[in-house]
């Protein structure tokens, strides 16, 4: 997967995602990461041409060549669900409420496949069980509402697994989930993303942790830095990502008062962002910033876009 300068747009002329660019290769999960509103999950449903009304995208997105933005409705259902899935958040609000599961995993096989009916059938069974589904024969005939709230999440990964993509979208998959399915819904993604790209949208570090071979951070509309996820974890480049893993709670290191928060507020949609878009929270902030500084690569294999990133020694203290 290859993203290159990828923007969204809406009517008002504001644009919401500013010239992303991020890659992938097969077997690899990358997490893109960042606070609600900042543009993640616009950058995946315009890579399968689900955006809302009044959005439109430019710039590049491939898949094995395969160019993804600007194609036609036709060019795109043959696309969804063949070369490209997506784990949606909510289960219960994306799965058919009126039609039994096994069916709604068969309707995938329909469009995409030359399987006859009973074998589409068979086949959904089949999905089911891999992803752990226990009675799979008899859940498949389960309506959505019928079964919890981690079974519903495994039904829509066998969807998004159906057509044996080239690419699995899992849009905030866990956050509706306890614990231990979490945990279960993480193994069952990693393992299955052996043979695809995985590219995992979260704004939970810990998370990003238990999943991610790289991790992309997001910052009002812009991708600030990438790298190997133990890379950027322990030692963050850009300051915002640093701010950001400074505020997540840590059990094991008590805290005297407040968490640490990050000062300001994020840029409102469509506002006007004059140089680098964390300057106004950034303590690190100098003239220099009202220019917008390039995704530069550093030692570690990854990327920030900083005049003034953490220095590798400085980053891990």
């Amino acid at each position: 997967m290859r993203i290159r300068d990828l923007r969204i747009g809406f009517g008002s002329g504001h644009e919401a995602v500013r010239g992303v660019d991020l890659s992938a290769e097969r077997g690899e999960t990358v997490a893109l990461v960042g606070e609600s509103g900042c543009g993640k999950s616009l950058t995946a449903l315009a890579l399968l041409g689900l955006l809302p009304p009044g959005a439109s995208a430019t710039g590049s997105a491939t898949l094995d060549g395969t160019e993804l933005v600007g194609r036609d409705e036709r060019a795109l259902r043959r696309i969804r669900g063949a070369r490209a899935g997506m784990v949606f958040q909510d289960p219960m609000s994306s799965l058919n409420p009126t039609t039994p599961v096994g069916a709604q995993i068969a309707e995938v096989l329909a469009i995409h496949t030359r399987m006859s009916r009973s074998a589409r059938r068979r086949r959904a069974v089949e999905l089911m069980e891999s992803v752990g589904i226990p009675d799979a024969a008899a859940r498949a005939r389960q309506m959505p509402h019928q079964l919890s709230g981690g079974m519903r999440q495994r039904v829509m990964i066998s969807i998004a697994l159906a057509g044996r993509p080239d690419l699995l979208i899992a849009d905030e998959p866990t956050t509706a989930l306890d614990v231990t399915v979490q945990a279960q819904v993480l193994a069952l993604l990693r393992d299955r993303a052996r043979d695809t790209v995985l590219l995992f949208i979260t704004h939970d570090m810990g998370v990003v942790a238990e999943i991610a071979d790289r991790v992309a951070v997001m910052y009002a509309g812009r991708i600030v830095e990438t790298g190997p996820v133990r890379a950027v974890l322990d030692a963050p480049r850009h300051p915002y990502t640093a701010a950001l893993l400074r505020s997540v709670p840590d059990p094991d290191r008590p805290v005297a008062g407040e968490l640490p928060t990050i000062p300001g507020q994020v840029p409102a949609a469509g506002e006007r962002i004059e140089g680098c878009p964390f300057r106004p929270r950034c303590a690190r902030a100098t003239d220099r910033c009202l220019t917008p500084p390039d995704l530069t690569p550093d030692e570690t294999g990854g990327s920030v876009a900083c005049w003034h990133p953490h220095e590798l020694t400085e980053a891990a203290s």
